[in-house]
């Protein structure tokens, strides 16, 4: 399982040419390629903004659904987001929508650790987000279901562990799966909340939650696999003072989506860095 391989190849020219095409006040602003990721490559844009760009069509909905919720979610959020700031659409070599967004500066949560303030910032947000969705909320194919409609990350943990999943892992997915299932009224998620998609200020405080791309009306305890994907167990407190309490049926269904998530990321062969995320939070769903 890899990283999939861009459809368009996203260059400084193509860039420039949008933007002097649909923006012509920023074209001519210091760009620089910051980050490629599995949908979108991100230019930075001058001091205070930046390009997000999909590189293949799945991406296409995905910037769509931040044009049109972000917006709307911003002001209630407590921490930055990137609501666009500008929107661009199709050019004459480009065939898909675009956006020019904030730019915040931090390090990526996978390469710093938030600190407890940070952690309580992170549950004030999702307090925050985690109220009940629109009537037209999107729902995300992965994101808005049931533990139990998602395939069984136990066969792929021992394809990756070529031996039985440790039973710690097994007990927690079995729980998972046992717990009540969420409410029917959906709540907002971010749908991706991990490690890389959380900036970290210098003194180890949250900046800003990027990349809402599977942004939707689902089960908070989706957003909730942070617990392990992002946080040390000494950072549980911190974060539960923002957030509230994550007990009962709502704990065990966290787990068993952090355990999804940790699969998926620690199956990244092409991706030693997200690979060694995914074995972590692995590690932590058994202490």
């Amino acid at each position: 399982m890899g990283v999939p391989p861009a459809e368009i190849a996203v260059d400084e020219d193509l860039v420039r040419g949008l933007l002097r095409d649909q923006h012509p006040d920023l074209a001519d602003l210091p760009l620089e390629l910051v980050a490629g990721g599995w949908d979108n490559d991100t230019w930075r844009l001058g001091d205070a903004l930046a390009v997000r760009v999909p590189r293949r069509a799945f991406a296409v909905e995905l910037i769509e659904l931040e044009q049109r919720w972000l917006p709307v979610l911003a002001p209630a959020l407590p921490v930055p987001v990137p609501a666009p700031v500008r929107v661009g659409g199709p050019g004459a070599d480009y065939p898909w929508p675009w956006s020019v967004v904030p730019w915040f500066a931090g390090r990526t949560a996978a390469a710093r650790t938030l600190s407890p303030a940070g952690a309580r910032a992170l549950g004030d947000a999702l307090h925050a987000l985690h109220v009940p969705s629109a009537a037209d909320a999107p729902r995300n194919p992965y994101r808005s279901v049931a533990l139990a409609g998602r395939p069984d990350p136990l066969e792929a943990l021992e394809a990756l562990c070529d031996r039985e999943a440790p039973r710690p892992l097994t007990r927690c997915w079995r729980r998972a799966l046992a717990a009540a299932p969420a409410p029917t009224t959906l709540r907002w998620i971010h749908g991706d909340l991990h490690a890389r998609n959380l900036i970290v200020a210098a003194d180890g405080g949250l900046a800003a939650i990027i990349d809402w791309g599977d942004v939707a009306g689902g089960d908070p305890a989706v957003d909730l696999s942070v617990l392990w994907t992002v946080l040390e167990p000494g950072l549980h407190g911190a974060f539960c003072a923002g957030y509230g309490p994550v007990e009962g049926a709502l704990l065990d269904r966290a787990r068993g989506w952090a355990l999804c998530f940790g699969v998926i990321f620690a199956a990244l062969e092409d991706d030693p860095d997200a690979a060694a995320l995914g074995r972590l939070t692995l590690t932590r769903l058994q202490e």
